[in-house]
């Protein structure tokens, strides 16, 4: 079994061509907690609730292992688990993910106003109706190299999740939780004992390639593969590239 775990402020739309790898392996895509259609309690959305939320999903489907495939936030959470639960997870695919030292790697000033920038949730729901549309256009800019790919119907798509129920609350708490990523994690990739598979876009206008090729340096048994004319998320850029080398490391 594959678990997909999607980034911050992402959903399960952002795995949609990976779902032909159930040709070859069960594949499941939910939506984080907080996170698209799954809940959005009241709660601090704390690395270690998103954490218990996966391992939850996989004693409910009877899992007792599966590899963890996390772009972003997501490769966060699948490292947090690889740590907290070794046990449960097999192997690693991590796809632009969270670096050490998140703020310092971070290139994107647009991802570091959303990061710097404390203003009260009433504040921040305000503009989110007034500018939500313009901004999540912006966002979508930054993170995909390609701009022809961002259509009109991915628009609506992606404006249709950012209006479901009330998503500024569980991403200003990640936000603030962000770090406890570096206290409890970070410092631990060295850790890490699990085959990883490293993949990073390209053209990655929010973490360059570097920040991947120091990850691969702190993960042991750790390997990189930059995938051309791809941005932050490049399973939805270069599905057919991100895939085949998903199965070829997953081979037995």
């Amino acid at each position: 079994p594959l678990i997909l775990l999607h980034g911050y402020g992402g959903s399960m739309w952002q795995w949609e061509y990976q779902q032909s790898l159930t040709a070859h392996f069960r594949v499941i895509t939910p939506d984080l907690l907080g996170s698209g259609l799954s809940d959005k309690p009241d709660i601090d959305y704390r690395p270690a609730a998103l954490i218990e939320s996966v391992r939850g999903l996989m004693d409910a489907l009877g899992l007792p292992a599966a590899t963890l495939i996390g772009n972003s936030m997501g490769g966060g959470v699948a490292i947090g688990m690889a740590l907290t639960y070794p046990d449960r997870v097999h192997r690693l695919v991590l796809i632009d993910t969270l670096p050490d030292h998140v703020r310092e790697r971070l290139v994107s000033p647009l991802m570091q106003r959303a990061l710097n920038t404390h203003a009260p949730a009433w504040l921040a729901r305000f503009a989110a109706s007034l500018f939500g549309s313009r901004t999540m256009e912006a966002v979508l800019k930054e993170v995909v190299y390609n701009h022809d790919l961002i259509t009109p119907l991915v628009l609506d798509r992606s404006n249709r999740n950012r209006q479901r129920e009330d998503m500024v609350g569980p991403l200003l708490s990640l936000r603030d939780s962000l770090p406890l990523w570096e206290q409890q994690f970070a410092p631990r990739l060295t850790e890490l004992r699990q085959s990883t598979l490293i993949l990073w876009g390209e053209q990655d206008r929010l973490f360059p390639p570097q920040v991947g090729r120091d990850l691969q340096a702190m993960i042991p048994q750790a390997r990189l593969i930059v995938i051309p004319e791809a941005g932050h998320i490049p399973q939805w850029e270069q599905p057919q590239a991100v895939n085949r080398h998903i199965r070829e490391f997953l081979q037995p």
